[in-house]
């Protein structure tokens, strides 16, 4: 069955737009929403803005000198004053709305896809020319933004500066993004966005791990399943002129014990499912406040169905489930239930019935959690 084209991608099917696009080249995509509003008001997002669970920051230029404040966010320059601009990370973790748009982009797996990021300017207000190391979607929300874009090599920063700003920014084309309008970057694109007027521009980016990152990741992980039984033993040990030596035959028996440690395919899939689909520091989740019964909860979700909660990450790969940070092995039978529940972020309660008890005694504590929700 042929994918469906897209309008969100110009009329290019996902598998299009990978091969073309993804990695490679920026897209420019007029009305790609076509009559898109801002989602959340400003009033609204500065209140976001001002919570402690929610990463922000106030970049300002004025006077020629760049200043950046990390949140949570007290009082905000005043709405006149050109030059300012304010950055939300994760509104999709915090908004229904916000959330369902990002869903969107979901022909891109949930291991790569990271969150929705608001940035609301005043006239004139930007971050400078710089570069991300991620893939990103620019979809104008609100008012107009000009945006300069070019390939440079030359990623050069300026230095003694609280941000990432290019010193040899020079762009090759230029667009004015009106509402609707989006435009996809690829890593490591050279690009200067400038407010004309009030506006607002959604970001949806990417995770993009160094491979550093994952290395350490991984050797803590598994720390925790090394068995290398025995002592260390030298029955032949021979009288030494040097003691402060570490002799051959040390290294060569320590060598020999550590080359005994063997991960398989399946040791990179659990590491990487409880790495990928940890929450980040700033996630907190909401119990409910008064949770039902666990046989008064089978009773609801078979009426209503169950949803994961926005901030719940849930991933699969082959017979281990990950959710949270955490890993189960599934049992055959349960696989497709759960598995669909991951793809789609829900259950219809007419579902609910052919789960298994394990099934359902995970789901009750995954509701008590906050991690999934009566739909």
């Amino acid at each position: 069955m042929p994918m469906k084209k897209l309008p969100l991608l110009g009329g290019l099917t996902p598998r299009q737009f990978l091969r073309e696009y993804w990695h490679k080249k920026p897209l420019l995509i007029r009305q790609a929403i076509p009559g898109f509003q801002p989602l959340l008001s400003r009033d609204q997002l500065f209140a976001l803005a001002r919570r402690d669970d929610v990463e922000s920051r106030l970049i300002c230029h004025f006077g020629r000198q760049w200043q950046m404040r990390h949140g949570p966010q007290g009082d905000m320059p005043p709405l006149e004053k050109k030059g300012w601009t304010i950055l939300v990370q994760g509104v999709n973790l915090h908004d229904d709305k916000a959330d369902a748009l990002m869903q969107q982009f979901r022909f891109i797996p949930d291991t790569r896809l990271d969150d929705l990021m608001i940035s609301y300017a005043t006239d004139t207000g930007g971050v400078g020319p710089h570069f991300d190391s991620y893939d990103v979607f620019l979809l104008q929300a609100h008012g107009r933004r000009r945006w300069r874009i070019g390939p440079q090599k030359d990623l050069t920063l300026v230095e003694g500066l609280p941000l990432k700003i290019l010193k040899n920014f020079q762009p090759e084309q230029e667009f004015v993004l009106e509402p609707g309008d989006m435009l996809y970057l690829p890593p490591h694109y050279a690009h200067d966005g400038i407010a004309a007027g009030e506006c607002m521009t959604y970001s949806i980016g990417f995770r993009t791990p160094h491979y550093q990152e994952l290395g350490e990741g991984f050797l803590q992980f598994m720390a925790e399943s090394i068995e290398l039984p025995g002592v260390y033993a030298d029955p032949d040990l021979q009288e030494t002129r040097h003691p402060a030596e570490i002799s051959k035959a040390m290294l060569a028996r320590v060598a020999s014990e550590l080359e005994k440690i063997r991960f398989r395919e399946d040791d990179i899939a659990i590491f990487l499912g409880e790495y990928l689909s940890e929450p980040k520091p700033t996630v907190f989740f909401d119990p409910p406040p008064r949770p039902l019964s666990p046989a008064r909860f089978a009773q609801a979700a078979a009426r209503r169905g169950v949803t994961l909660s926005r901030k719940t990450r849930m991933l699969y790969r082959g017979r281990h489930l990950f959710i949270n940070g955490e890993s189960f092995a599934m049992d055959r039978a349960d696989k497709a239930l759960l598995t669909a529940l991951a793809d789609r972020r829900r259950l219809h309660g007419t579902e609910i019935p052919s789960a298994s008890e394990d099934v359902m005694d995970a789901l009750y504590t995954w509701y008590r959690d906050g991690w999934i929700e009566l739909a």
